[in-house]
């Protein structure tokens, strides 16, 4: 896989990667929720000199209070001092699980004790803050009293800063959790992403599916929205050439599918072409009606025929009635001048619909009348045979056996390599050729759009086409100021024919003659 392929699967998969994120930051909040707040209260006490017993001098005093700070740190985190606060505040815990809830440290260079204390609430880490510092000067007064000769503490821990309530709590941090759990959700989107694209087996581009069966993409047809729901059929008129139709990109892609089949071979062009599909649903009967229609509208003499003997579609998708058909010409039952219809929307495509459905319908489709059936058509037309599907019956390929070649339909974002691969060594095993690939329900926009947007060249003629109106909307101007009374008619004294309303009616010339007739 290259980068593009890596960047499409992104592009693919963004809702995906959208989920995962928006996942990871509600489980990060849900986590905040869980969690037990914890408040940090701080109070500060200064070590300090009491001024009595044998150190009267202050400057004594200073340096004495400056070495015990190291030894009130360590006395800090004794059991006494902890169970002395377990009885200030009548807590239910024990001495060694309060230690964990405190920390004392000092300031380097000073004579200063800091005691920082969690709890789950605001007072409650106050409360404790402060009395962590006073059973703390208790015990520091009780130890130094005992060692002292003259019974008095030289030394003691006063506190200066009381502690004050905190207003928010430090653990959890809610903006810190949306953060982390936004960053690995969006980490599991993404590896979702790749591992999905990585793993992929569907067909999503013609490049790919070239590289891999070595087969050529010969049409791209694109999805359009609406199209399949009512009317199967693409107008070829000359509104939806100009771009005035909603089925301007599924027209366009068809007639580039005309013109890729008329250049495939130019000496020996194919003339019966099947088109099938590896399963059904892929719309190869949608798109053998309109392959022949747009080859009928370019002035070919196009012959349809419904070789789908089990679900026949044809006749239903060109609004034609079923009855006798195929299976009856080759049964005996009807000639072939008989079933054959016209269809309203080109004189220039016959079809041939499917008929009764019979008992064996591949012996039927593989007979010798079946073979000179289509050998008699193709003198006088070019024939499009509509086939069942490859991988579920043989009768697909019985008929592209009989026929220059068969297109075989594919669903993009649907059919998978592993079907396309079955679907062509099932031809390949019946000596029939693969003429192309079809890939059916492009996507115009998004990751698997094709890199030419239909949207550009419906702009283009779109302009072009509002550009010739204008032209011609100006001529009729110019002509209207122009405009002269009307001459009299030469001739030999006869007026000019009229209609009911009195205004002239002229003949058509001999170059209108030649125009239309």
């Amino acid at each position: 896989m290259e980068l593009r392929d890596y960047l499409r699967g992104l592009r693919r998969h963004w809702f995906a990667i959208l989920l995962l994120t928006l996942v990871g930051v509600g489980a990060g909040y849900g986590w905040t929720v869980l969690q037990t707040p914890v408040y940090v209260a701080s109070a500060s006490g200064i070590v300090q000199s009491t001024g009595e017993g044998d150190v009267a001098n202050v400057s004594l005093g200073d340096s004495v209070a400056r070495s015990r700070v190291p030894s009130y740190l360590v006395m800090a985190g004794w059991t006494d001092v902890a169970q002395g606060v377990i009885d200030e505040l009548d807590l239910q815990t024990t001495p060694e699980a309060l230690i964990q809830r405190v920390e004392v440290t000092n300031p380097t260079g000073t004579v200063i004790l800091s005691v920082a204390a969690q709890a789950p609430t605001a007072e409650g880490a106050r409360q404790l803050a402060e009395a962590w510092l006073n059973s703390l000067g208790d015990v520091v007064d009780e130890v130094e009293v005992e060692s002292s000769p003259t019974g008095a503490a030289p030394v003691q821990v006063v506190t200066r800063e009381s502690a004050s309530l905190p207003t928010s709590p430090a653990f959890p941090d809610v903006q810190t959790a949306l953060i982390v759990g936004g960053v690995l959700g969006l980490g599991f989107g993404v590896a979702f992403a790749m591992i999905r694209t990585a793993a992929d087996r569907r067909i999503r581009n013609a490049e790919d599916t070239e590289s891999k069966t070595g087969v050529a993409v010969v049409g791209t047809i694109p999805w359009v929205a609406g199209f399949d729901a009512g009317e199967r059929l693409v107008d070829t008129s000359a509104a939806n050439r100009t771009g005035r139709s909603g089925t301007f990109a599924v027209s366009e892609a068809l007639r580039s599918l005309r013109t890729n089949l008329q250049f495939m071979d130019v000496d020996h062009p194919p003339k019966t072409i099947v088109v099938t599909s590896p399963l059904p649903g892929d719309g190869k009967s949608t798109i053998a009606c309109n392959l022949a229609l747009t080859l009928a509208a370019a002035g070919t003499t196009v012959v349809l025929v419904d070789g789908d003997l089990r679900r026949s579609m044809v006749a239903k998708t060109m609004g034609l009635p079923g009855g006798a058909g195929l299976s009856d010409v080759l049964a005996g039952r009807a000639a072939l001048s008989e079933v054959l219809q016209r269809t309203p929307k080109s004189n220039n495509l016959l079809v041939l619909a499917a008929g009764s459905v019979p008992p064996n319908p591949s012996e039927v489709l593989g007979s010798e009348r079946m073979h000179t059936l289509v050998a008699d058509l193709t003198k006088h037309a070019t024939v499009i045979i509509d086939a069942p599907p490859l991988l579920p019956v043989t009768d697909g390929a019985v008929l592209a056996h009989q026929a220059d070649g068969a297109l075989v339909v594919v669903t993009l974002g649907k059919t998978t390599y592993d079907l396309l691969d079955k679907a062509l060594d099932t031809l390949r095993k019946a000596r029939g050729r693969a003429l192309g690939i079809v890939l059916n329900k492009a996507p115009i926009r998004g990751a698997d759009a094709a890199t030419y947007s239909y949207e550009y060249r419906r702009d283009y003629t779109s302009s072009a086409d509002a550009a010739a109106v204008g032209d011609t909307a100006e001529g009729s101007d110019a002509g209207s100021k122009k405009k002269k009374k009307p001459r009299k008619p030469r001739g030999r004294g006869k007026a000019a024919p009229k209609d009911d309303e009195g205004d002239l009616v002229t003949e058509p010339s001999s170059d209108e003659h030649g125009a239309h007739g």
